[in-house]
């Protein structure tokens, strides 16, 4: 039977910089976590398949801020650690259990008991407590691709200043270098936040001593002037227009962006298919151009949709009710109207007929959608279903494993090839340019979630450290002087960090919203101190011992990106 088509997993790994900033409940211990609940069941999972000579061909994004944490001694420490208090946790629920008769309970206590221990020993003897590493051996052995993604999740169409995106790249791209030892061809947006070339005007008012109001180049021209091959987009910003729901009319700075570009970038042509892969410029004649996959919406709502998603199933984990102390889930969903005190104790053992079933669905709904496309053109196409990666393990326990029964039944199949981005780009590249709006796949397709009434102060603050910097990095970039380039690379982190669209996702979401404003003013604060320290070595002062206490500190406590290149926001192509 002839092929009808291609499908690719791209799962988006991300946690924003939180090593030697908090531990509990905000900090740290999101990162042991994610490695212990998604990050390392997964390794697990794309060694099994492999162990059989089962194709992977996952696209897997890690962002150049969650492989620098990963790769950290600091990490390490602390992941045994917190793996020691999990294990400390089930031993003495298991105590309890016991003594007060709760016979069910107490043998889910040992199911984390052995899970726990089992992460500890993979971690440390396995997988020699280096995740990054793990998965950079999968991908030399061609059975997965890892992607990079903007330096700390900067919110790319946002940022006020062309060399900023570039910089936020540049980053990603020299740190996957160092992590994985070639240059990435994929990238993940952010949020898969694009923003065309267009005359730009800032959403907010800022004391930025540059000018910011000026043409603007295409986010997919700063990509590929980087080596950036192709990214992942929403389908509204290709086949369904302005995705952008009630938001433009509750708040001014968005109606504002969304007016600069409709009146500078007609979006022309009739629809296209989600299907297809296209190159994407945003100009005529334009010479620097990426390609583009697609997110398939109608098997990325079985696992999204809070009503109808996979994860959703009764019989599966309950993520939010929790034992105290130990922190332990000993609930299952049960039903979409049950509250968390009529949730129903966990039953493991039928969990896997609800995983068959659920794999099974989706296999055959990417069949189903690749026919039905092939049907209609003749030709085949590519299903691209991206998600967070943290959504598999973490949020639903039982992901991973769905993953891996995915995975098995489309490896089976004689219609659908598994791909990677890359791979399928090299037997199929793209005959058609189409020209994309601005948007996200947040809520409303547009940056509502970044860009509102909570946050828009904290825009004010990047737009000026951003002018700041470009000032200093064409003043001093190029300088000779050690201490000042050390002072300038401590800076430049800062402003990366400071960058993080983590900060008002948290804020705008009230999740973390005291962690994240926190943060933001800290950075903030640290960015501007080292800039004025910097422009004093520039003009030929010097720093006393309080001021290089300072900087020391702040390159122990933000430790990242030791590739960073002040010269990077100087603007021009990267070499």
């Amino acid at each position: 039977m002839s092929t009808i088509g291609s499908f690719t997993f791209v799962l988006h790994s991300h946690l924003p910089y939180v090593l030697s900033h908090g531990r509990w409940p905000h900090g740290t211990d999101w990162l042991n976590e994610a490695a212990a609940e998604t990050y390392l069941p997964l390794l697990d999972v794309f060694g099994r398949l492999a162990a059989e000579g089962l194709p992977i061909k996952l696209t897997l994004g890690i962002t150049p801020i969650l492989a620098e944490q990963l790769s950290s001694l600091d990490f390490a420490r602390e992941f045994n650690g917190y793996l020691k208090q999990r294990i400390e946790g089930c031993e003495t629920d298991i105590a309890h259990f016991t003594r007060t008769k709760q016979t069910q309970m107490g043998r889910l206590a040992g199911m984390w008991l052995d899970f726990y221990r089992r992460t500890h020993l993979r971690f440390t003897e396995h997988y020699d407590e280096d995740i990054v590493g793990a998965f950079a051996k999968l991908q030399e052995r061609g059975l997965i691709e890892i992607i990079t993604s903007a330096a700390t999740h900067g919110y790319l169409p946002l940022l006020g200043y062309d060399e900023a995106v570039r910089a936020q790249v540049r980053a990603g791209v020299e740190t996957y270098k160092r992590h994985f030892g070639c240059a990435p061809r994929g990238i993940w947006l952010p949020e898969c936040a694009y923003r065309p070339a267009y005359p730009w005007k800032p959403p907010v008012a800022s004391q930025a001593r540059l000018p910011m109001e000026r043409e603007r180049l295409g986010v997919e021209e700063l990509l590929a002037e980087n080596g950036i091959e192709y990214f992942i987009t929403d389908s509204h910003m290709l086949v369904g227009g302005k995705a952008i729901g009630a938001y433009l009319d509750r708040f001014d700075a968005l109606r504002n962006l969304w007016s600069q570009m409709d009146r500078s970038t007609k979006i022309e042509g009739k629809p296209q298919s989600p299907y297809g892969v296209y190159a994407v410029a945003s100009r005529e004649g334009q010479r620097d151009v990426c390609s583009v996959l697609v997110r398939d919406p109608r098997t990325g709502v079985q696992v999204w949709s809070g009503e109808h998603g996979y994860p959703g199933d009764g019989q599966y984990l309950e993520f939010h009710k929790k034992h105290f102390p130990s922190g332990n889930r000993y609930w299952r969903v049960t039903g979409s109207k049950a509250d968390l005190a009529d949730k129903q104790i966990y039953d493991p053992e039928q969990v896997e007929a609800r995983l068959d079933e659920n794999a099974g669905h989706f296999v055959e709904l990417v069949h189903q959608v690749l026919r039905e496309h092939h049907q209609a053109t003749g030709e085949p196409g590519l299903l691209c279903a991206p998600f967070d990666t943290e959504l598999f393990g973490h949020w639903w326990f039982e992901g991973p494993r769905w993953i891996e029964k995915v995975l098995r039944g489309l490896a089976r199949s004689s219609e659908v090839e598994l791909t990677s981005g890359s791979e399928y780009l090299d037997g199929h590249p793209p005959t058609t340019a189409v020209r994309l709006p601005e948007g996200s796949w947040g809520e409303g397709g547009f940056h509502y979630i970044w860009l509102n009434e909570w946050t828009d102060w904290t825009w004010k603050h990047i737009y000026s450290a951003e002018s700041r910097m470009i000032e200093l990095a064409r003043d001093f970039a190029r300088s000779d002087d050690a201490d000042l380039r050390r002072v300038l690379r401590q800076a430049a982190r800062e402003l990366l960090l400071l960058e993080s669209s983590d900060w008002q996702f948290l804020i705008s979401t009230w999740s973390a919203r005291d962690y994240a404003e926190t943060r933001l003013v800290e950075h903030n604060a640290d960015f501007t101190r080292l800039a004025a320290l910097a422009q004093r070595l520039g003009e030929g002062g010097a720093l006393d011992e309080g001021d290089w206490l300072f900087v020391g500190e702040c390159e122990t406590r933000d430790d990242v990106f030791r590739d960073v290149d002040p010269q990077w926001w100087v603007g021009g192509k990267a070499e």
